[in-house]
């Protein structure tokens, strides 16, 4: 028996490519097993940007409080009512999965509904496409996009000399987690 269980059986993540479609919003309820939970002090503004920028949706709210909003399953944020937020945003960032289709409207929603709140998007050594968003609540949050994966590439070489190779390649000891 593995010691390993194929996580991707319950991802919601697509397989990359460049024909990659985004999974429906998940409505349904479930034990969450993480989640974000991030103050503001305009609840109204903070779920309208999540909403309309962002891509997300409101599962539940108790109003004036806390508003559940989510996009895929295992994406669930906490938006909570306080006093004040943070001046600026933080150095620690959290990321959400999305498609490469998804980038550019991404960015363009964000541009439209709070100009200066996006950075990118970048293409990084691990083979993704990321953009950087500061909400309103100052929250670094990161939408990361699989890209293809390229076995003669620069990326592939770095993986490979890390021990990290793609299925269906010699891996040896990798043998199930690539």
């Amino acid at each position: 028996m593995s010691d390993y269980y194929n996580a991707f059986e319950m991802s919601p993540v697509p397989t990359p490519g460049p024909d990659a479609v985004p999974p429906e919003p998940f409505r349904g309820i479930y034990g969450m097993p993480a989640f974000v939970t991030i103050p503001t002090s305009d609840l109204a503004a903070s779920v309208d940007f999540w909403v309309r920028a962002l891509g997300f949706f409101e599962l539940f709210a108790i109003p004036g409080r806390l508003v559940h909003l989510r996009r895929w399953a295992f994406q669930d944020v906490l938006l909570v009512s306080e006093g004040s937020v943070p001046e600026q945003a933080p150095a620690m960032s959290v990321s959400f999965a999305c498609v490469l289709s998804q980038v550019d409207s991404l960015v363009e929603a964000c541009r439209a509904v709070r100009p200066g709140s996006v950075d990118g998007p970048r293409d990084t050594p691990w083979t993704t496409r990321d953009v950087t968003v500061i909400t309103p609540e100052n929250a670094r949050i990161v939408f990361t996009a699989a890209k293809p994966f390229d076995p003669a590439s620069e990326e592939a070489r770095n993986l490979a000399a890390m021990g990290i190779t793609p299925p269906g390649v010699g891996r040896g000891e990798n043998a199930g987690h690539a």
